[in-house]
């Protein structure tokens, strides 16, 4: 049986646009945000807090933290790796924390330039840092299901991660499939250990589309309860240090299969849509969602369809 209500979980803001080549003002982001919240998003990965010399693109995350209108009800999310990226998390008044370590070890070495136990041991800090201060903590595990130097990655490799998350205090852990290579029986498996230390609404699902499993991943996902998932307005993102890796699953395609599943997640996919669509067409590039596609071209069908007049 299927679960009444999924969470989506926006990352298109952080995780989307900070892989884009040309800079993207402070304004087109903070519009971004705003309308994603007009269409029902109540959690919204806003920005990352790391050193303008890694992540160009997020040179601006104090500013627009500052200038987003919130909205009662919404929880805005931050990437805070380090102490410092904690320190603007705090002063942003971010409602939550996001960390982030790799279950493969070639992939944290080549990634975050240490093994996976000295980022544990950094993060720690942070988390113990961010519940002082009365934050929520979340922790996705990077190439959970597989690495573009390793290879596959174990559920064992999964676990070992997902247990020091446990214990260092971190509220929420998300199975993520970085480069888009799982299928669904590996994201059940990789899910199954997640789950043995965290209840099911602390876990989440981050896919990645590069091999079109990520419909099917979240599905495999939602089989087992898991209701919380992680997308990207029109499949904004992909991974920098994985060759050919597209972007997170697309919002839209989410918000539309949970529609035809009959499954509430308190969006107007109208609106969704048109966020899509402002965002496509103002990084000038095509709408990366399959049912946007599909939803505008059902758009442009009516308005031009002539009525049919009564007998």
């Amino acid at each position: 049986m299927l679960v009444d209500r999924v969470t989506l979980l926006e990352v298109g803001p952080r995780d989307g646009l900070q892989n884009e080549a040309q800079p993207v003002p402070a304004d087109l982001k903070v519009a971004l945000v705003e309308r994603l919240q007009a269409a029902g998003l109540r959690q919204i990965e806003v920005t990352s807090f790391v050193s303008p010399k890694w992540v160009p693109q997020m040179a601006d995350a104090a500013e627009v933290m500052a200038r987003i209108q919130r909205q009662p009800g919404v929880r805005y999310s931050v990437l805070a790796p380090n102490a410092k990226g904690l320190e603007g998390a705090l002063a942003s008044g971010a409602d939550e924390v996001c960390i982030f370590a790799a279950a493969s070890e070639a992939f944290s070495q080549r990634n975050l330039n240490c093994s996976i136990d000295t980022s544990l041991e950094r993060f720690a800090d942070v988390v113990a840092g961010a519940k002082a201060a009365g934050l929520r903590v979340r922790g996705a595990i990077s190439c959970a299901v597989g690495c573009p130097y390793q290879g596959d990655v174990s559920p064992e490799e999964v676990e070992r991660v997902v247990k020091a998350y446990r214990a260092m205090g971190v509220d929420h852990v998300g199975v993520a499939d970085t480069i888009g290579v799982g299928t669904a029986r590996q994201v059940q498996s990789a899910m199954e250990r997640a789950l043995r230390h965290y209840p099911l609404h602390e876990v989440s699902g981050h896919f990645h589309d590069t091999y079109g499993q990520a419909l099917a991943n979240v599905l495999a996902s939602l089989q087992m309860g898991v209701h919380v998932f992680d997308a990207s307005i029109s499949g904004l993102g992909g991974c920098p240090f994985a060759a050919g890796a597209t972007g997170n699953v697309a919002t839209e395609d989410v918000a539309y299969l949970m529609r035809g599943l009959g499954i509430d997640t308190g969006i107007d996919f109208d609106a969704l849509v048109d966020a899509g669509q402002f965002i496509s067409e103002a990084l000038g590039r095509p709408n990366g969602a399959r049912a946007a596609k599909g939803w505008l071209a059902r758009r442009a069908r009516q308005l031009t369809t002539p009525a049919t007049r009564a007998c």
